[in-house]
């Protein structure tokens, strides 16, 4: 018998679903929006991380801008801070 991966989608029990549907329903609005931020904060030190190991002698600011690059893409960031010279 071939053994199908489960998509990400598949991997929680009903049950356990509910349990969690019940917990972000009954959490308190300054909660949720704070662990939305606290993904985005994480997202963000992962992806600089990523660049670091990727640009091991880039500056801090370097590693910012590109980080500000993907992030926003390039056209808007070089609407906003002009067209970079260090990629």
């Amino acid at each position: 018998m071939d053994a199908q991966p489960k998509r990400p989608t598949e991997d929680t029990t009903p049950q356990a679903r509910q349990a969690q549907y019940e917990i972000y329903r009954t959490m308190p609005a300054a909660r949720k929006l704070e662990l939305v931020f606290e993904t985005y904060h994480t997202g963000r030190r992962l992806a600089t991380a990523g660049l670091r190991m990727q640009n091991p002698h880039a500056t801090a600011e370097e590693i910012w801008h590109l980080w500000a690059r993907r992030h926003l893409g390039a056209d808007s960031y070089d609407r906003a801070y002009g067209v970079m010279s260090y990629e």
